[in-house]
This record gives structure tokens, C-alpha cells and sequence, in this order.
């Protein structure tokens, strides 16, 4: 059964059928994946956990405060003190704001710092249907009439509406990141295979599944309730790219062996096909359950990402599997030109570098694995530095845009907490003990009167630290605690204090529910394929070693070498699911060739042939997907930077280290045990090879 599925897209009429049928949906898919833009949700609801306290003041406020208003701070500064001209500058530039689209009520009274050097103006902002997408207009709009200033006197648009705008500026580069990651990966098919034709076919393939999945994600937002925003369009580009580029090279290497065993392509691909198509489906099938199982966490923002960036995978497989192998059978053999594989030429040299890095390891496999252990546990050491409780606005950007310079300039001149308040919301019956409680907490500046409209209140307190701070954090427990106390209140806390203190708590809970299922279910899948409890068990150990390392690295790096501010809250889940499965893979394309020959072989000299013939194609693999998530540094954005970074290191971790040294020194320490309980575990013929009797056997190139 397996083997006549495996022969459909590549049959000699089959490859047409597959490639029409790929030709036609791809027509409505473009036209759906242009407009995948307009379904991303880019404000509060799309981030925020779903179920926090501070998501139902979001709720309540805007039903008080005129159309969802959030303030933009505007900063004057002159270094030498601001002058009456500025002051005069100033005050008509906020009547000059009130004209501007989107901006709410009149516009408060140019305030002086006390040290004389700076000017604040709040302007209240609404967001239109658009989200946080309208505001980088309003931003424009003051900059076209603050930025006409006198000489040496700044201006800056800060708080919620400056950090906006920048942000969407900053994921606004998601078109230049498609374009890098694609260049990316055509560099690296152009040195992997010496060919100028054969990388387009992969890049072709990749192109039609991510409009396809684009298209198909559109329609699911659209129609099915999907929450996607601007983090999720952007990752899941990078994530495609890369997974389906590495599930084509696998491809692409079997089918080239099998040229060299097989005169007829299509009897060649289908072979092909049926042989390296359970270990892609199961890397395939690892990647998306553990990415489904985000749909669990309890941020927006990161269970949204989940079943959008599974949908993309599964596309990327489908196309891998039926697209790709019709388009190489139909080009045939001249699209590997000038190195085309000739029927009946050896497919494995016994000179590779990894064969000599087999013969090196078999020596002292025990001594290998265990020094490579210590190694890595070393470098895990680091993960205690991480300081994952999330970023204050100013501090995600990896470069300085406007909002972060004017909110430096902010803390400098003027009280901390000053424009970033605090919301209570409230019944409008106890408003007024809300605001004695909460005017009575220490740590607050000052309490406005409450806004009431019908039966509901808000009361806006100003916090005497900066909104970011620990300080602030723990007068947001005390203000919580105190009007949560008040009877028949219905008090609830909200504001960009509480938003992070919410989102630092819904992310711990994520990471405590969604990694352990992550983990169950990334080794029932390798149980189910390996047939085996032992390998499993080993091959989980070593993925979830290469992610401490990995995360202790990236730890070192962002303190000490990019010197970030710290890291998203969402970051280890996110960390944790993308290596854990990805970097599984690897194992699976290297372990499930050692099983297949371990039959005829034997699991030691199976391990050594499986990594003289992989060690290429999963290097590859492992260098195209570390590029593709590398690119992500594209963009200004600390989450972006650190996101890519990690998982780029940790694929070359996995690719070079775990997979080629660790993996392949336990299989040999082990022998048939990794095997156990299943049939193969029975065979007796494990003696230690020889130092030096790693070379490819002869069946492995013919049957």
C-alpha cells in the first residue's frame, strides 16, 4: 500500500496530474494569501491572556473611555533648557494635534519638567477598526507638525501609541525577511549541490506551500475564529522555509542515491519516496502536534501562533511529498548537471568527512559520549542568567526608534509613573471607596476622580515608579490586593503594569502545561517509528540537554554580547517548542536510517554506514533551517533577534554536535539495546568494529 502511494506523484502520468493540480489551487491561493494582512488582530485582544484580570479592565474600560483611547506622550527636550519660544511651540502644536484623525478630546496642557529641560503633552488616541495598525498615521500626522521645531529642540512621540507605531513599523520588515530567507536558502542549495538549477525546485515548492498555507490560514481567521497578528505572519515564513527545505534535501539526497541503483527516475523516486517518506512525515507530524499543542497556553499571542504555524508545516509536507518529487522526476537527471548521477556509480564515498568522523567516535564511543554530556551540561549552566519576565516597551527594539529615545527622555525629566496609569475598573456604586483604597496604597502618586458611565467606573491612578519596574509590579500586588477586598466592588486592576504582571503569569502557567506535553508527545511519536522504548528515551535526553545548552548560550549572548534588556515572557515555550521538535528531526533522519540498516548490518556498523551516508544531507538541512531562523534578525525587534538566534544555534548544536557525535557514540555504546523491546533488539551482532571498519558496506550501494 505504502509503496503504490509512494508512486503516485512520481508515476509517468501521475507527475503531471500532481503538478496540475498544484497549478490550480495555487491561482485562489494567491489571491487569499494577499489579503492574510487584513485578517491579523493587532491589538490588546490578540496578545494579552485571554483570562487575565487585566484583559476584562480592557473590556470594561472601553465601554468608559471614548473610543478605546490610549495616550501618545509627546517629548520636547533641549539640553541647555527649554525657552519660552518652545513653551509658546509647544502649546500650539496641541492645539494643532487636536485636528488630526484619531485623536480623542482636547489635548492636555503642555507640562515643563521640574529641572526645566523637557516639555510633556499627553494626546489621547483611539485606535480605528485597524488595531495598533491606524496608529503610525496619528504618529506621522504630530511628527509632520511637532518635528518643525527651533533649532535644537527635540521631539518624540513615547507611551502606548509611540510604541505602536514603531512596532509596526518594526514587523512591517516581514517582506524583507521573506526575501532574505529565501536568498538564504538558495546560497546554501548553490554550495550543498554545485548546481544552478536544482535549488530552484525546492525554492518553487517552498514559494507555492507558503502561499497555499497563507491562503488557507486567511480562511480559517476569517471564518473559523483563527487569531493570528503581525508576530505569528512572520514566524511562520521563517518556519516554512525552513522545515520544507529541509524535508526536500532529504528528499533530494535519497532520490540521487537511488538514481545510482535504479536506470528508470520514476522507479527511482518512488523508491525514494517510500524510503525517506516515514522519517519526513514524522519529523513533519513532531513539528505540528508540538506547535497544535500552543493552542493550550493561555497568551493569545503564542496560542494563536500554534495551530497557524502547524497548518503551514502540514502544508509544507503535503507539497514536499507530491509537488517536489513530480517537478525532479519531470526535469529528470540534467537538473543535477554538472554532477548528474549516473545508474550504477558508487552513492557513498568512503573518504567523506563524516565516515572519518564515524571512525574517530567508534574508537572510544563511551568516552565520546560522556565528555560531550559534560560539555553540553557546562554550557546549560548559563540558563540561570535568563531573564525571561518580559520587556518594557522602550526596551524591544533592537534599534533606538523615537519612542524608546522619548521614553528615556521621560524617566529623566519627568515622575516615573507619570502618563501610564493605572485603570480599576469598578461598580460605579463603590467608585469612591476604590479610589480612597487605592489613594491609600504606598507606591501611588496620585488617584484622578473616578469616570462613571451607567452602573460602571474607572478609577486611573498614578504609580510613583516607571510602569516596567519591579517597584511598580509590587505596588500593582498591593493596589490588587486592596480592591479586591472591597465588598460589592467588582474591582478589577488593568494598565500596561498590570498587562505585564498578567502576561508573566499566564506565560509560567504555559510552560508548566504545554513542555511536559510537548515532551509525552514527542516520544509517542518516536516509540510508534522506531518501534522501540530505548532509543526513544536516549534521543529525548540528548534533544532536551541540546536545549539547555542551547538556552544557556543564548542566555550568555543576550546579556553580555547584545547586552538586551532580557526576553519576552512567551520566550522559553516558544524556545522550547520550536528546538525540541525541529532539532528532533535530525535524530529521526539519522536513527531511522540506522534502523533500516541494522537489519543487515547490525546497529554498530549500521550507525556508522547511516552517518557516512546522512551526515551530509542533515548538515545541510541543519545549516538551511539556522539560516532561515538567523534571518529574523532582519527585523528590529529584540523578540525576532533572540527567537532567531536561539534556534539557529541550537540547530547547528543539534546538527554538528547531538546528532553527528552524541547520537551516533550512544548508538554504538549501546548496540542493540537501542532497540529493545522490539524484534531487531533479538539480533546478536553487535561486536565493537574495529577502529577503522567504518566504511560503507557494498549493499549500500545496490540491493
Amino acid at each position: 500500500m505504502m509503496r503504490k502511494l509512494a508512486a503516485l506523484p512520481s508515476g509517468r502520468v501521475g507527475k503531471w496530474v500532481v503538478i496540475a493540480i498544484w497549478v490550480v489551487l495555487l491561482v485562489p491561493a494567491m489571491m487569499l494569501a494577499g489579503k492574510l494582512s487584513d485578517a491579523e488582530q493587532n491589538d490588546n485582544s490578540a496578545w494579552l491572556p485571554g483570562n487575565a484580570e487585566s484583559t476584562a479592565v480592557v473590556d470594561r474600560v472601553e465601554k468608559l473611555m471614548p473610543a478605546d483611547a490610549v495616550p501618545a506622550i509627546v517629548i520636547y527636550d533641549r539640553a541647555g533648557g527649554v525657552t519660552d519660544a518652545d513653551m509658546a511651540k509647544a502649546k500650539a502644536d496641541a492645539q494643532a494635534f487636536q485636528h488630526i484623525h484619531n485623536v480623542e478630546g482636547p489635548v492636555q496642557e503642555p507640562v515643563k519638567s521640574d529641572d526645566g529641560k523637557a516639555i510633556q503633552t499627553v494626546v489621547q488616541v483611539h485606535k480605528d477598526k485597524s488595531g495598533w495598525d491606524g496608529l503610525g498615521k496619528v504618529v506621522d500626522s504630530m511628527s509632520a507638525i511637532g518635528d518643525k521645531n527651533p533649532d535644537g529642540l527635540g521631539f518624540h512621540v513615547a507611551g502606548p501609541v509611540g510604541y505602536g507605531a514603531d512596532s509596526i513599523k518594526a514587523f512591517g520588515g516581514s517582506g524583507v525577511l521573506t526575501t532574505i530567507t529565501a536568498l538564504v536558502v538558495v546560497a546554501i542549495l548553490l554550495l550543498t549541490y554545485r548546481s544552478p538549477w536544482l535549488p530552484l525546485l525546492p525554492l518553487i515548492t517552498v514559494g507555492v506551500a507558503l502561499v497555499a498555507a497563507e491562503g488557507l490560514i486567511y480562511l480559517l481567521a476569517q471564518h473559523a475564529g483563527l487569531v493570528i497578528n503581525k508576530q505569528t505572519s512572520f514566524i511562520l515564513v521563517v518556519l516554512i522555509f525552513g522545515a520544507g527545505t529541509d524535508y526536500a534535501l532529504l528528499l533530494i539526497s535519497r532520490y540521487r542515491e537511488e538514481l545510482t541503483r535504479e536506470e528508470d527516475r520514476h522507479k527511482a523516486m518512488a523508491e525514494a519516496l517510500y524510503r525517506s517518506g516515514p522519517a519526513i512525515v514524522a519529523s513533519a507530524a513532531t513539528v505540528s502536534i508540538s506547535l497544535l499543542l500552543l493552542m493550550l497556553a493561555r497568551l493569545n499571542s503564542t496560542a494563536g501562533m500554534g495551530p497557524a504555524c502547524a497548518i503551514s508545516v502540514a502544508v509544507g509536507l503535503l507539497a514536499m511529498i507530491t509537488l517536489m518529487p513530480a517537478l525532479l522526476v519531470a526535469c529528470g537527471r540534467w537538473v543535477f548537471w554538472p554532477k548528474k548521477p549516473a545508474f550504477g556509480a558508487e552513492a557513498v564515498h568512503k573518504d567523506g568527512v563524516w565516515t572519518r568522523v564515524g571512525a574517530s567516535i567508534s574508537v572510544r564511543p563511551r568516552l565520546v559520549w560522556t565528555g560531550t554530556v559534560v560539555v553540553l551540561l557546562a554550557l546549560s549552566a548559563g540558563i540561570f542568567g535568563l531573564k525571561a519576565s518580559g520587556l518594557a516597551n522602550k526596551d524591544q527594539f533592537t534599534n533606538k526608534p523615537q519612542m524608546a529615545v522619548g521614553e528615556q527622555l521621560r524617566a529623566e525629566h519627568f515622575p516615573a509613573g507619570n502618563g501610564d496609569p493605572v485603570y480599576i475598573a469598578a461598580d460605579s456604586a463603590a467608585a469612591g471607596r476604590v479610589k480612597e483604597a487605592v489613594g491609600a496604597v504606598p507606591g501611588v502618586a496620585q488617584v484622578a476622580d473616578p469616570i462613571a458611565k451607567g452602573d460602571q467606573a474607572v478609577v486611573l491612578a498614578q504609580l510613583k515608579d516607571e510602569a516596567s519596574s519591579d517597584a511598580a509590579l509590587a505596588t500593582l500586588d498591593r493596589i490588587r490586593t486592596a480592591v479586591h477586598h472591597l465588598d460589592g466592588a467588582d474591582a478589577q486592576v488593568g494598565g500596561s503594569t498590570a498587562i505585564m504582571a498578567d502576561t508573566e503569569d499566564a506565560a509560567t502557567r504555559d510552560d508548566k502545561v504545554v513542555i511536559p506535553l510537548v515532551l509525552a508527545v514527542v516520544l509517542l511519536i518516536l516509540c510508534a517509528l522506531l518501534r522501540s522504548v530505548v532509543a526513544p528515551l536516549l534521543l529525548m535526553a540528548t534533544v532536551l540537554l541540546s536545549f539547555g545548552a542551547t538556552l544557556g548560550v543564548s542566555s550568555l549572548v543576550f546579556n553580555h554580547l547584545f547586552h538586551f534588556a532580557g526576553a519576552d515572557a512567551s520566550f522559553p515555550l516558544l524556545a522550547f517548542v520550536f528546538l525540541v521538535a525541529l532539532g528532533i528531526d535530525y535524530n529521526i533522519f539519522l536513527v531511522t536510517r540506522i534502523r533500516e540498516d541494522a537489519g543487515r548490518l547490525g546497529t554498530r556498523k549500521a550507525a556508522l554506514s547511516a552517518l557516512s551516508t546522512t551526515g551530509g544531507v542533515i548538515t545541510s538541512a541543519g545549516v538551511v533551517l539556522a539560516g532561515t531562523f538567523g534571518a529574523m534578525g532582519s527585523l528590529p525587534m529584540v523578540f525576532a533577534a533572540e527567537l532567531g538566534f536561539t534556534v539557529a544555534f541550537g540547530v547547528l548544536l543539534d546538527t554538528i554536535v547531538v546528532r553527528s557525535v552524541l547520537v551516533t557514540a550512544l548508538t554504538l555504546d549501546t548496540g542493540r539495546w537501542m532497540w529493545w523491546p522490539s524484534a531487531l533488539f533479538h539480533r546478536r551482532d553487535d561486536t565493537q568494529p574495529a577502529e577503522g571498519d567504518v566504511g560503507p558496506v557494498p549493499s549500500l550501494s545496490g540491493r
